[in-house]
């Protein structure tokens, strides 16, 4: 069974600064791609940024150069640091995992159960 685990979230005035941590436990041979999405009120779900297992990251156009993600792969944990936050970036914050739990299985989304992040203006 593979677990998600975030934290990080809370409340922060514009310009302020978070950081979101996810960690994946469980019975796991390994993770591909992981990432952050978030969904606003009325909105749809959307991808924040994500990074693969070689480092290579991935942002929405809306974060470029406020938001900075990176992963530790022996600790298999996601982070993503929040710069410059504005009211706009008020979401519930979710991690993604690409997961392969056995040699041979085939990769499964996995989801964190999503954090609070609030921009007071």
């Amino acid at each position: 069974q593979v677990q998600l685990v975030e934290s990080g979230g809370g409340l922060v005035q514009a310009g302020g600064s978070l950081r979101l941590s996810c960690a994946a436990s469980g019975s796991i041979f390994s993770i591909n791609v992981m990432g952050w999405y978030r969904q606003a009120p009325g909105k749809q779900r959307e991808l924040v940024a994500d990074i693969t297992s070689g480092g290579r990251t991935n942002y929405a156009d809306s974060v470029k150069g406020r938001f900075t993600i990176s992963r530790d792969n022996a600790k298999n944990t996601v982070y993503l640091q929040m710069n410059s936050l504005k009211p706009e970036d008020t979401a519930v914050y979710s991690c993604n995992a690409e997961i392969i739990l056995s040699w041979g299985s085939s990769w499964s989304d996995y989801w964190g159960q999503g954090t609070q992040v609030t921009v007071s203006s």
